[in-house]
């Protein structure tokens, strides 16, 4: 079996009961950056505690799954005695919150027994190298049984289209274009933002492109510069203030209000078309049918793109390179209303018909 590199770090956090936070081990090394970002992340030093028991977020290229557990009055090992919660973090560079949440529980459960931070050292090197652990009544891990298109389609498109109704073409604009978008949930709907920042990429199905996701930012300085260094991203926030910050989008959506908003500087890119209007209505009604699956609303959303990267392909021509090329000049001769024809020379920008 060929090695699962993907993993590249592991970290403990443990509160005890003075409340104090510390970072109780890493391996192999944690940078004091790293540690700052995942003392946040975690939830532990916050005097609001996190609604959900496992998240996953990207920084900088990275991701980090954190699994945190109440151990008070409950662990097997005295050596936790003094200790009331632990957030067990594993580093990646690959997203698939299934797969690593699985290996967190055997590493948790583990620890949880022994006490000891390094009886989690064999199974994590195992991991690396063979891209299996065994790990007897704590479980077995196998890195062949999660495909990255099962963790790709794990998505909640329905429950989005349901909730925005026909503004959910802002977002599949939004995809297509490869725009900024801001997803905003309140901090005690963090399990929603996480759902719906993962589920977003997959209206682009034809891209399989995750890396542009970051599903939970907090606006402090470092993250916000991550930000600014992409192009496009769908990021999500738990801070109301963000919908402030035009700088950092082109879309906003605030999940509380049902509300999609088109920043100013991008409102001509969100200009709509009988084009859009279509398939808008397409969407709309696939998600009101009562037996339609999310993976449904991904095969048509899918076919409609399809469909539309063709016709651009058909008008294109191909160079020496047997590079395709369309020119704005070509689209105008097909006298288009001034909306589409905007949204579709984009799209040919984006999917790399148009040379700049």
């Amino acid at each position: 079996m060929a090695a699962f590199m993907e993993l590249i770090g592991a970290g403990l956090i443990e509160k005890d009961t003075n409340g104090d936070v510390i970072w109780a081990w890493s391996y192999p090394s944690v940078t004091a950056e790293q540690r700052e970002f995942l003392l946040l992340k975690s939830g532990l030093g916050s005097e609001n505690a996190i609604p959900v028991n496992y998240l996953y977020c990207q920084w900088r290229q990275v991701w980090y799954y954190i699994l945190r557990t109440d151990v008070s009055g409950g662990s097997e090992s005295g050596h936790l005695s003094k200790v009331t919660d632990i957030a067990l973090v594993l580093i990646s560079r690959d997203f698939n919150p299934e797969k690593y949440e699985t290996l967190c529980l055997i590493f948790l459960r583990q620890y949880k027994q022994t006490g000891n931070p390094t009886s989690m050292l064999e199974g994590y090197l195992s991991v690396v190298t063979r891209g299996t652990c065994a790990n007897g009544e704590n479980g077995k891990f196998s890195s062949g049984d999660y495909d990255k298109k099962q963790a790709y389609s794990k998505v909640c498109l329905k429950d989005i289209i349901q909730t925005f109704g026909v503004e959910t073409i802002l977002l599949y604009t939004a995809m297509l274009l490869k725009k900024r978008v801001l997803v905003y949930c309140p901090p005690h709907s963090l399990g929603q933002l996480l759902e719906y920042t993962r589920s977003l990429p997959a209206l682009v199905w034809h891209r399989q492109n995750w890396s542009m996701v970051y599903p939970y930012v907090h606006l402090s300085e470092p993250e916000a510069e991550d930000l600014v260094s992409v192009s496009h991203f769908v990021a999500g926030v738990t801070e109301a203030a963000a919908e402030g910050r035009l700088d950092l989008y082109d879309l906003f959506v605030n999940t509380p209000n049902s509300q999609i908003s088109v920043a100013p500087h991008a409102k001509e890119s969100f200009a709509m078309g009988r084009l859009h209007k279509d398939i808008a209505t397409a969407m709309v009604q696939l998600a009101e049918e009562e037996d339609s699956t999310d993976q449904d609303i991904i095969k048509t959303v899918a076919s409609k793109t399809r469909e539309l990267l063709n016709n651009l392909k058909s008008l294109a021509t191909t160079g020496e390179n047997g590079q395709l090329s369309l020119s704005l000049e070509t689209l105008r001769a097909r006298k288009m209303p001034p909306a589409t024809e905007n949204f579709l020379f984009s799209l040919a920008a984006c999917e790399g018909f148009v040379q700049l």
